[in-house]
């Protein structure tokens, strides 16, 4: 089994969004990051960035979102020229997980149309809430015809314990992590926006977008616990630690 980490874009936005207490004014580059595992069972999929159209007009698709989540990447920064770089095409791609229903995790959803999405059960009800658009679920992102699989606990996709996905709710209601066991590189936790930041994780910080920071704070809890037993943590959007990782068609195995 090999991963893949992909570029899903680049955005900009208050540093004080993620860190509460810096400067209102300062801001902080944040990738995108999106996850390629190739099991002898299938293509994966863990989460599939912003779509390619934001990078030259955001406002269009994102409305007044676009303000506070500004894309920064290049017309062709995007998950779909990524996975030119491995070899392979939408089609290729058997599941797509997504980690939760914000427009720079699934905004290239559209594109896997032989793919079943996985999603926690309480994010596709809290996506599909009245007035949902205004906690940042927009339907030109994550609703689409392919087939939806819910999960709603642990899920271990091919009952082999490679590749188990585990609630961490906090950020939103149904926020999915993926534990990734590789045979050579180890055990890795895809923790997404369940920890945005380094420092959300050492320092216990809950961003200004969490839904609820009790059950944030627990998931974190539970995330240093899985850090302490030697898993590494990939964060969702920590530019220092995604410079750090092999990227594109270099992979872990």
């Amino acid at each position: 089994m090999k991963m893949h980490a992909l570029s899903g874009g680049r955005l900009r936005m208050r540093k004080s969004v993620y860190l509460p207490t810096v400067e209102k004014t300062e801001t902080i580059e944040l990738p995108v990051i999106c996850y390629l595992i190739r099991h002898e069972q299938g293509n994966i999929l863990f989460d599939t960035g912003c779509h390619p159209s934001v990078a030259e007009n955001a406002e269009d698709r994102w409305g007044s979102m676009a303000k506070v989540m500004v894309p920064i990447n290049a017309p062709q920064d995007n998950l779909i020229a990524q996975l030119d770089l491995v070899g392979l095409k939408p089609h290729d791609i058997d599941l797509v997980v997504n980690s939760h229903f914000h427009s720079d995790h699934c905004g290239c959803n559209t594109f896997f149309k032989k793919a079943t999405v996985i999603c926690h059960a309480r994010e596709l009800e809290a996506a599909q809430a009245q007035e949902a658009e205004k906690m940042g679920f927009l339907p030109v992102d994550w609703k689409h015809e392919m087939p939806v699989e819910t999960i709603d606990g642990p899920k271990d996709l091919f009952n082999d314990g490679r590749i188990v996905l585990i609630p961490v709710p906090g950020h939103t209601p149904g926020m999915t992590g993926a534990r990734i066991e590789l045979s050579r590189s180890g055990a890795f936790f895809l923790a997404s926006d369940a920890v945005a930041l380094q420092d959300n994780l050492e320092r216990d910080l809950n961003p200004r977008n969490t839904w609820n920071t009790e059950l944030s704070s627990q998931s974190m809890k539970e995330i240093r616990k899985m850090q302490a037993e030697g898993v590494r943590v990939l964060f969702g959007h920590d530019d220092k630690q995604y410079q750090s990782l092999r990227k594109g068609q270099e992979h872990y195995d």
